[in-house]
């Protein structure tokens, strides 16, 4: 590390050389950060909302993107991970910042970091120097997506003006706990006193209103403080006796963006003294929001769908829209996850919509191997299949493995009628795999 040359290092080194600065990926705590933050004397004067939940962050995240910037505010957004590039993670007024931005950050973080004497993660290295952009750019406004639970995560080294909270399931419990309490405690974490906390989780754990109440934050509910209902053709919103009516569905495609959008206009509602939007706003906002990897449909037939679902809550909401489709003859999954997430419990989410699986591995540390993916998909097919009575009733899958996500997807092209569907989820990088590959074939 000591001949690493950050005076000119190009942004792949520069990534390179963070993926083995530190010992683990993952290390929670504030200390490390906090040291390194001092020492840049990073201390934002725009405002802040920070996005939490075990699903849901990232569309949130995009869609408070898009009816800010319509609304004319120079706004920062910070999400995670990327899909084809890092330059991905750091936007600033809606555009990517460019690899000598990226690399000029680094350095400015690198050099702190270093009279520090600490050590920071991955993340944590790249959400400072995301912030340090920020400043840069002199926003008015940054939207923080959390990367991991909230109370100990990087994001949470700065105090939010608004705390958003959209989901509460199981994921990273080997970090957050193993129940939902645990689990909503730590993401509530990123509330603070007298600020807003929006909650879209409608089943909300007794750990995130006890501590809300305990530092004084403002909870906001969804079913109690906003809400929503829909209509064929338009959807309605309501705060607090309030309502907006005829507003547009999301272009974000998936049954659960309705409740994100609404988590989104409360966080709105709740900073419009500050940072008022217009109904056309957040009507264009919602018209115009992008984010690939998401229930995205691809042009064509048959049709593909991309989604980066990689936890049970998130294949649960998968699953619901794809029965929002059209019928499909057959229905092909292109499937890939890392090893320390829930195969099996994604799997059966998801397997009464799937036809044919076509498994793969991941070429990365965490990924797992095509044979245990394959083993995980067939022993929960199994399970889940077990009390459905006789074996004449028993659905019958096929599993066929591939190297790798792209192989898997170009068999599926090649044995999908015009009419079936292809699913392409399980994580970032099997979406990220395809997608990359269809990049270059064009």
């Amino acid at each position: 590390m000591s001949t690493f040359s950050f005076a000119s290092a190009t942004l792949r080194e520069w990534l390179g050389y963070l993926e083995r600065m530190h010992p683990t990926a993952i290390e929670m705590g504030l200390e490390r950060i906090r040291c390194v933050q001092a020492e840049l004397g990073l201390e934002p004067s725009f405002s802040i909302i920070s996005v939490a939940g075990t699903n849901g962050k990232g569309s949130t995240c995009m869609m408070l993107e898009a009816i800010l910037s319509h609304a004319g505010y120079r706004v920062g957004c910070y999400t995670s991970p990327h899909l084809l590039r890092y330059n991905e993670r750091v936007r600033i007024n809606q555009g990517e910042a460019g690899d000598d931005e990226l690399c000029e950050a680094f350095r400015a973080v690198e050099s702190a970091r270093m009279n520090s004497g600490v050590s920071l993660t991955y993340f944590e290295f790249g959400t400072l120097a995301a912030m340090y952009l920020f400043s840069q750019a002199e926003v008015e406004i940054a939207i923080l997506e959390v990367g991991l639970g909230g109370r100990l995560d990087a994001v949470n080294v700065f105090d939010t003006d608004c705390a958003v909270l959209t989901s509460v399931d199981f994921d990273h419990m080997d970090y957050l706990g193993n129940t939902r309490e645990q689990i909503g405690f730590e993401k509530a974490g990123i509330f603070r006193s007298g600020k807003a906390a929006i909650c879209s989780e409608p089943d909300l754990p007794v750990s995130v209103r006890r501590h809300a109440q305990s530092i004084g934050a403002n909870l906001t509910h969804i079913g109690e403080h906003f809400g929503y209902s829909t209509a064929p053709q338009s959807w309605s919103y309501w705060w607090n006796g309030e309502s907006r009516h005829a507003l547009p569905y999301p272009t974000l495609r998936g049954a659960c963006q309705l409740k994100n959008a609404s988590a989104c206009l409360a966080a709105l509602d709740s900073l419009k003294d500050t940072f008022p939007v217009t109904l056309s706003d957040i009507r264009h906002g919602l018209l115009e929001v992008v984010w690939p990897g998401r229930f995205q449909v691809l042009p064509g037939r048959p049709v593909t769908v991309l989604d980066v679902a990689h936890n049970p809550g998130a294949a649960r909401a998968f699953a619901a829209s794809l029965d929002s489709m059209e019928h499909y003859p057959r229905t092909y999954a292109v499937f890939a996850m890392l090893r320390d997430k829930d195969i099996a419990g994604v799997v059966r989410e998801v397997r009464s919509r799937v036809d044919v699986w076509l498994v793969s591995g991941i070429d990365a540390p965490r990924g797992a191997t095509v044979d245990e993916v394959a083993a995980q998909v067939a022993q929960a097919l199994q399970i889940a299949e077990s009390g459905a009575g006789d074996a004449s009733e028993v659905a019958v899958h096929t599993i066929r493995k591939f190297r790798n996500p792209s192989e898997a997807y170009a068999y599926a092209c090649e044995q999908a009628a015009r009419n079936d569907r292809i699913c392409v989820f399980g994580s970032f990088h099997t979406v990220a795999e395809v997608l990359k590959n269809m990049v270059e074939r064009r």
